[in-house]
């Protein structure tokens, strides 16, 4: 396997510099994987983009946590899952809603189930989803636009999740309890 380094501002490449100091000013450290990504400072800057923008969609707190852990569950992230699960409970997610996604249990509303669900038929079917599938996550109240932020979410988590698997990006000491 290669071995990725952990940047800092000072080794990062000039184009990952100042991202770096922003993720330091923001988390109060460089994680993990920003260090990993600030190698390609492109893919960096895509992460970090495409984060605030899913954060930006119309999906509700709730719903951004049941897209985004749903996918580093299915994909397996030994670093985003304890990750997002320290960012859910920062963000006041019920736990009842953080174990449901962690254990692959059913979520406690049918909504969330519904997203969850759809989330699901996206990953395991690479987009092409059947009508029945994108009619029943319309019936729960969802919308066009959010069949799109789906894949947003998505694009986001398989930058996250296939670079913390090739990298093997050490998980940071804050999110090492949930595990």
């Amino acid at each position: 396997m290669t071995n990725f380094t952990l940047h800092t501002e000072e080794t990062a490449p000039e184009g990952s510099k100042a991202m770096l100091a922003k993720s330091q000013k923001d988390f109060g450290m460089i994680p993990s994987l920003h260090a990993v990504m600030a190698e390609a400072p492109g893919l960096l800057e895509a992460y970090k983009s495409t984060h605030e923008l899913f954060m930006s969609s119309s999906f509700d707190k709730n719903e951004i946590t049941v897209v985004w852990q749903t996918i580093n569950v299915e994909h397996a992230c030994h670093y985003c899952v304890p990750a997002h699960t320290a960012l859910a409970k920062s963000m006041g997610i019920d736990d009842a809603i953080i174990e449901a996604l962690r254990n692959e249990k059913p979520m406690p509303n049918e909504r969330l189930e519904a997203l969850r669900t759809f989330t699901l038929d996206v990953i395991r079917n690479r987009g092409n989803v059947d009508e029945t599938a994108v009619q029943a996550f319309l019936n729960a109240g969802f919308s066009n636009r959010q069949i799109l932020e789906v894949v947003l979410g998505l694009s986001q988590k398989i930058i996250s999740n296939y670079t913390n698997h090739l990298a093997d990006t050490p998980v940071d000491k804050p999110f090492q309890r949930f595990e």
